[in-house]
C-alpha cells in the first residue's frame, strides 16, 4: 500500500465513530460484547466491501459472527486499521452515494509475523467458518483443477507442514489442530469467482492432508462442509479520490475506506449445518443450485458486459455507463438478455430471471461506476465460449433466431482487426493468432469470418459446421462495418 496521505481530520477509531457527521450509518452493536466466530483469509477490498458488511448487519442480531482477517503476505491491510481498531468506512455506490462504518472485523493478523496467533484462532472452539478470498491463483490448483504439487508454496508446505505458507497449508493445519483435540471442523467458504469452488477446495484439502495423515484426510473428507458460492459486486480500487470524499462525508479521516456498487450478491450452497450463522436474514441466498445462479450470471452479466465492451468500443464510447447512454447499445443490451438469453436458462429456485436482468440494466447504467470497456474486452478468447456460446448452441439447437447472439462475436472480431491494424497491444493468451488472423483480414465478411472461425481453442467444431450459424455472424459482421 502506498504512503497514506496527511489529514488533518480525526482518525476514524472506536471512540471517534460516534462524531462521524448525520447521515453515516454506524455499527448497529456493542462491538465490546461480539466474538470471534469467522476467520477471514485474504481481507482485500472484495472482502471488506463483501463478506464482511454481511457480517456486520448479521451482528445486530447474533454477537457470535465477528471476524478475524488474516492476511497471508501483505501486512498493509493490518497497518491500516489497527490504528483505527478495525473500523472502515464502506461508501454505496448508486445514484445517491451511501456511507456506512463497518465494525465486523474485530482483528487483523499478518500470517507470517505471527503464524501461533492464527493456528489459535483457527483451533478456537468459537472459531466456527473461514472464508476466504485469496484470487483464483490462491487455491494453488493445477490446470486440471487438482492440488498443483508443483507449486512452491505447496512443496514447502508439505514438507513443512507445521509452518505453511499457502491457504491450503493454513487450512489443514487449523483443520488438524482440531482434529487432534476433538473439536469439529469449520465450514470452509471459498469467496472467490471459480466455478465449482468450494469442491474444488474440498479436494485440494483433502488431497493435502492425505500426504500429512491419511487419517485427517478421510475425517476431513466425511465431515468438512465447503459449500460452493457465488460472490457478486463490482467493487473499484481505493484512491485518494475516494478518501476525500469519505472524509467529507463522514467527518473522519480514514486510511483504508472502500467503495462497491449499491448492487450485492452472495449465493451459498446450502450445507452449512445447523450451527452456522443465520445469512440467509442478511440476504445470502442460500440453494441447492449455485451452478443455476453462477449461469444466470454468466450469460446475462458476463455475456452482455462482453457485448457492450467490444461494441461500445466500435462506437467510440470508454465505459459502461457511456455505451448504456447509447440507445443502440441500450436496445440491444436489454433485448439480448430477455429475447435471446432468458430463454437458455432454467431459473434456480429464488431467482426471478426478469428482475435479475432488469437489475443488471440498472447496475450498468450506475454513472458512479467507471468500469472501462477496454479492460472488459481484455482476453476475449478465453471469455466468450463461456459467455455466449453455450446461449448461441442452446438456441441453435432450439431453431432460435441467432442474430443479436452472433453480435457480440462479430463485435469481437472486428474490435480485434481494429486493434491490430492499429498496431495496439491485443491483451489475449492467443493474441499471437489473432493478431496473424487479423492480418489477413479485408473487411470481406465471408472470407474475414472463416479466418477466425479457425481458432478450434474458441468455437467448437460443431458450431462451425452449422451453415446457420456461419450464415449469422457473417451478416453481424457485415452490418457492423
Amino acid at each position: 500500500m502506498t504512503a497514506l496521505p496527511v489529514s488533518s481530520a480525526l482518525r476514524l477509531r472506536a471512540t471517534s465513530s460516534p462524531a462521524a457527521l448525520a447521515g453515516v450509518a454506524l455499527p448497529g452493536y456493542d462491538r465490546d460484547r461480539i466474538t470471534v466466530g469467522v476467520v477471514h483469509l485474504g481481507p482485500g477490498a472484495f472482502h471488506r466491501a463483501h463478506q464482511a458488511y454481511y457480517f456486520d448487519q448479521l451482528l445486530e442480531k447474533d454477537p457470535r459472527w465477528a471476524i478475524c482477517a488474516v492476511s497471508l503476505k501483505s501486512p498493509g491491510v493490518r497497518d491500516a486499521l489497527a490504528p483505527q481498531d478495525g473500523l472502515y468506512t464502506l461508501a454505496q455506490l448508486d445514484e445517491e452515494t451511501t456511507f456506512r462504518i463497518i465494525g465486523s472485523i474485530v482483528e487483523v493478523l499478518v500470517a507470517p509475523e505471527d503464524p501461533p496467533a492464527v493456528f489459535a484462532r483457527l483451533a478456537a472452539p468459537m472459531t466456527r467458518m473461514v472464508t476466504l478470498t485469496v484470487t483464483e491463483k490462491g487455491y494453488c490448483l493445477s490446470s486440471e483443477g487438482g492440488l498443483d504439487e508443483s507449486h512452491p508454496d505447496i512443496i514447502h508446505d508439505l514438507a513443512h507442514p507445521r509452518e505453511p505458507v499457502s491457504a491450503i497449508g493454513y487450512l489443514v493445519e487449523g483443520l488438524r489442530r482440531r482434529f487432534s483435540i476433538g473439536l469439529p471442523p469449520y465450514a470452509v467458504v471459498a469467496c472467490d469467482n471459480l466455478a465449482d469452488n468450494g469442491w474444488r477446495l474440498k479436494a485440494a484439502v483433502t488431497a493435502f492432508a492425505a500426504k500429512v495423515d491419511p487419517e485427517l484426510a478421510a475425517w476431513i473428507k466425511a465431515e468438512g462442509r465447503f459449500p460452493r458460492t457465488m460472490v457478486d459486486s463490482i467493487t473499484p480500487a481505493t484512491d485518494d479520490a475516494l478518501r476525500s470524499r469519505v472524509e467529507t462525508a463522514t467527518g473522519l479521516h480514514d486510511a483504508w475506506p472502500i467503495q462497491r456498487e449499491a448492487f450485492t450478491q452472495w449465493v451459498v450452497e446450502d450445507v452449512l449445518g445447523p450451527d452456522a450463522p443465520d445469512l440467509a436474514s442478511v440476504g445470502v441466498t442460500l440453494t441447492d443450485d449455485v451452478r443455476g445462479f453462477e449461469r444466470a450470471k454468466l450469460r446475462l452479466l458476463n455475456g452482455v458486459h462482453s457485448t457492450l465492451a467490444y461494441a461500445g468500443i466500435l462506437r467510440g464510447h470508454e465505459t459502461v455507463f457511456e455505451a448504456m447512454s447509447d440507445p443502440v447499445l441500450a436496445d440491444l443490451a436489454r433485448d439480448l438478455m430477455i429475447e435471446d438469453i432468458i430463454p437458455t436458462l432454467t431459473a434456480p429456485r429464488g431467482l426471478d430471471l426478469q428482475a435479475y436482468a432488469e437489475a443488471i440494466l440498472k447496475r450498468f447504467r450506475n454513472p458512479e461506476i467507471r468500469h472501462l470497456l477496454a479492460q472488459i474486452a481484455w482476453d476475449g478468447s478465453q471469455k466468450l465460449p463461456f459467455r455466449i456460446l453455450g446461449a448461441l448452441t442452446e438456441a441453435l439447437e432450439a431453431g432460435r433466431s441467432l442474430d443479436r447472439l452472433t453480435i457480440p462475436l462479430a463485435a469481437w472480431m472486428r474490435f480485434v482487426r481494429l486493434r491490430a491494424a492499429a498496431g495496439e497491444k491485443i491483451v489475449d493468451p492467443l493474441a499471437d493468432k489473432l493478431v496473424a488472423i487479423a492480418a489477413t483480414c479485408s473487411g470481406d465478411a465471408k472470407a474475414d469470418v472463416a479466418a477466425f472461425l479457425t481458432l478450434d481453442a474458441v468455437f467448437p467444431a460443431g458450431l462451425v459446421s452449422s451453415p446457420a450459424f456461419v450464415s449469422a455472424l457473417e451478416k453481424a459482421y457485415a452490418d457492423l462495418a
